[in-house]
């Protein structure tokens, strides 16, 4: 039997600077694999002591991370748990934010649901201006965000934008993410990769303890605490068993979602019309 290409590679810059570039065809869908890749990331973050930051970007300029793998391909996602004591996915995101090491969302496509609260957790998110697509649809498909959106949304971008983005299911350009503050910058295509790799080797220059000592002191006051991500996490499990939440993921798979590339493209747009005839 020949094993599928892993979801992710390493590209090592330096010692101290990585980029991980998201390769799970065709979409970069977040399913099982991707997730048990992050978990094989983390470890290695934990094991070198050169490492000072780590850029995530994606293979694909159409699909930086398109969402949950609606299709049940999980693996352990949700049943099992990781080193911090938490879900596995709660888990990947928390050792992420608490890291050491520095963690920069390069943006280029869609990101949504699930993808939207991986760059969440990251420490810092910058947008290609013609090219990005935020968003949290779950309510689109009668659930609700449970892997940190609704926790980390409103610390960014105040209670009102962030029930905007969560009740009203439907993408975010680059422009609007950034004057939101659901980004940290967005800019021109052209300019998106030298501005971030010039910050990531300027971060990756610096004194590892220093950054250290400094990312664990920002994060005293912005992190959610792991009981508010574990209940939101355990209601969102719950309302995967809603007969509406069922109804309505059934259509949107039927209509093509992680089949068709238009719809995958353009689907949050649809979700208010999705139960018509």
């Amino acid at each position: 039997m020949v094993n599928a290409a892993p979801p992710l590679r390493v590209v090592e810059e330096s010692p101290g600077y990585w980029r991980v570039v998201f390769e799970n065809p065709p979409f970069n869908i977040v399913d099982g694999a991707l997730f048990g890749g992050l978990q094989d990331l983390l470890a290695r973050f934990d094991a070198s002591e050169s490492l000072r930051v780590v850029v995530f970007e994606s293979a694909y300029p159409e699909f930086y991370l398109a969402h949950f793998d609606l299709s049940g391909n999980l693996g352990n996602t949700l049943t099992g748990v990781g080193p911090s004591g938490l879900p596995v996915l709660m888990d990947t995101f928390v050792r992420l934010s608490k890291s050491p090491v520095v963690s920069i969302a390069r943006i280029r496509g869609c990101v949504r649901g699930v993808s939207s609260e991986f760059v969440l957790a990251c420490d810092m998110r910058f947008a290609s201006r013609e090219n990005t697509s935020l968003g949290q649809p779950e309510v689109g498909v009668g659930l609700h965000p449970g892997g940190g959106g609704a926790e980390r949304l409103p610390r960014l971008v105040g209670r009102g934008r962030a029930l905007e983005i969560i009740l009203g299911a439907d993408d975010f350009d680059g422009e609007t993410a950034e004057r939101y503050g659901y980004v940290n910058r967005c800019l021109p295509d052209a300019e998106l990769d030298g501005f971030v790799d010039a910050l990531a080797r300027r971060i990756a220059s610096f004194d590892r303890r220093a950054l250290s000592a400094a990312k664990a002191l920002v994060n005293q006051v912005s992190l959610p605490t792991a009981d508010q991500l574990l209940g939101a996490l355990i209601s969102f499990e719950s309302a995967l068993t809603w007969p509406e939440a069922q109804r309505r993921i059934k259509a949107v798979m039927e209509r093509g979602l992680q089949r068709d590339t238009d719809f995958e493209m353009r689907w949050p747009a649809l979700l208010d019309r999705l139960l018509e005839a």
